[in-house]
């Protein structure tokens, strides 16, 4: 448990192919069932200050408490994810810590020095910032905001992965505008 941020709560892994990614946890490890949006639909996206479009399809499923979160990076726009391919890694891109008080716990670690490589929103309520904070190769911390409906849909991800019987590894993602 970090003494700042409480537990992390999402492991987000960098992918080269998603279906096979999704393929591999879920028959593999067990884990699922994994919910796919084929284009994140971001608000606001800047890496390193400017602002982009950007097309990332993301897979996500929890394994207990924990979120496991597949990215595959469809687009060669400037990214933090593009970046970890570059320096020629996959897997394990990011740690997430998850707030309902975005703002008080983005100042307190902008506070302590920590510089935002990437930012941007998903839906309402539901901005990330990713620090640049490689402190092992490849792996940096991400804030994210969960008090409105994306704090709703992780709930129903990880609902759905107390009882998951093997059946249906790969649903649609919940419609974040409903919620």
């Amino acid at each position: 448990m970090s003494r700042f941020l409480g537990e992390i709560k999402q492991l987000g892994y960098v992918v080269e192919d998603i279906e096979a990614a999704m393929k591999y946890w879920t028959g593999t490890l067990g884990v699922g069932p994994f919910y796919y949006m084929e284009r994140v639909p971001l608000k606001n996206y800047r890496y390193k200050g400017q602002a982009y479009d950007i097309h990332n399809s993301v897979a996500l499923a929890n394994s207990g408490g924990v979120q496991v979160e597949l990215i595959q990076q469809r687009s060669n726009t400037p990214s933090m994810y593009r970046d970890f391919m570059q320096g020629g890694r996959t897997g394990l891109q990011h740690l997430a810590y998850w707030t309902e008080d975005f703002d008080r716990d983005l100042q307190s670690l902008l506070d302590k020095g920590w510089k935002v490589g990437m930012s941007g929103e998903v839906g309402e309520r539901g901005r990330f910032v990713y620090f640049e904070t490689e402190f092992h190769p490849g792996t940096v911390i991400e804030l994210s905001e969960v008090a409105g409906p994306k704090g709703k849909v992780f709930r129903i991800i990880r609902e759905a992965a107390e009882h998951w019987d093997g059946s249906e590894p790969v649903r649609a993602f919940p419609d974040l505008s409903k919620m």
